[in-house]
């Protein structure tokens, strides 16, 4: 057997749907509460309607799906953002599958970089998450479409595991990406890693005064140092995802990753990590959006056995997202 036909094999491989399915309904539950967070506030109109609108800036024709619709006026502003809440919810609730992830990402784009002022590259998190789950057979359990076909709400059905590997992949150059770039003075390799200090000194990222953070430097400089290794690991979980599929085979490495689980690991790091920065700064939904793809870290077995993918990550990712609406 080829290379290729090996690829193509494991690319065949088919699964429960559960992993796809909580990863559907945080996505989508995701996209409303980032819509909320600029309705609710009243800020809607403000920062997307062009500024003969009302606006505080000029828009121009506005993205691609606007100025076909007519431009940043009013009623196509709040019109896709309606669609883009409403599509949200009908995904998190299993109601028109495909359709449902494809309406939430057109409005989704639509909207959200229409003001590069306040648009932001976590915005590519969940739209990237959105178009995997219009491929992907995400409602097959674990909602509506699941409860009228079959008469409960989480039957057992097999669907393609091919996305929720790609959402893995994602989380990993996502993290990566970052990781790299991050080369200044402030930062590591050789820096003074002293960069999450003053970024907690800037206004326009404080949720609070942190001014008391120059008694914690040393802390500061090791969240510096331990978040900076954290997101340059991140091809481990590549790794780690080859030996949990190959764990009959021997090796000391890959007994070392499946007895430490290192896909846990991360993940329990990252989810601190996010937690941090969503108390401390703001900075919008990227907390809560990418730990949305979470639970694609785990199989559709080990989310019923493992109580961090089963309950942790849910409760995390919810009260986020409160904390977030409420400071709106």
């Amino acid at each position: 057997m080829t290379v290729w036909s090996r690829f193509v094999r494991m690319l065949d491989t088919d699964e429960d749907g559960r992993s796809l399915a909580v990863v559907r309904i945080l996505v989508g539950l995701s996209v409303l509460a980032a819509m909320l967070e600029v309705v609710l506030p009243g800020a809607l109109p403000v920062i997307w309607f062009d500024v003969s609108h009302g606006g505080y800036r000029p828009l121009g024709e506005g993205t691609p799906l606007v100025a076909n619709l007519g431009g940043p006026t009013p009623g196509v502003v709040w019109g896709l953002a309606t669609l883009t809440m409403l599509s949200g919810a009908a995904l998190a609730l299993g109601a028109f599958g495909r359709l449902s992830a494809f309406l939430a990402l057109q409005g989704f784009l639509g909207v959200a970089w229409l003001n590069g002022h306040t648009a932001g590259s976590y915005d590519f998190v969940v739209t990237n998450a959105l178009w995997l789950l219009v491929l992907a057979q995400a409602d097959a359990t674990g909602g509506i479409r699941a409860r009228l076909a079959t008469g409960a709400w989480w039957p057992r059905v097999a669907v393609p595991a091919w996305p929720r590997w790609l959402m893995v992949v994602q989380l990993v150059l996502m993290y990566t990406s970052t990781g790299l770039q991050k080369v200044s003075a402030h930062w590591v390799p050789g820096g003074d890693m002293t960069a999450l200090y003053y970024i907690m000194q800037q206004p326009s990222w404080q949720r609070m005064d942190l001014s008391a953070a120059a008694w914690m430097l040393p802390l500061s400089q090791a969240a510096t140092l331990g978040s900076w290794l954290w997101e340059v690991s991140a091809p481990l979980l590549l790794l780690a995802f080859w030996f949990r599929r190959t764990r009959t085979r021997g090796g000391w490495l890959r007994a070392t990753f499946n007895r430490l689980d290192v896909r846990l690991v991360f993940a329990v790091f990252g989810a601190i990590m996010h937690a941090g920065i969503h108390t401390l700064m703001d900075v919008g939904p990227f907390s809560y959006l990418t730990l949305a793809l979470y639970p694609a870290l785990f199989s559709p077995e080990e989310l019923g056995t493992r109580w961090f993918a089963r309950r942790g990550l849910p409760l995390l990712w919810g009260a986020l997202v409160l904390s977030g609406l409420l400071a709106s």
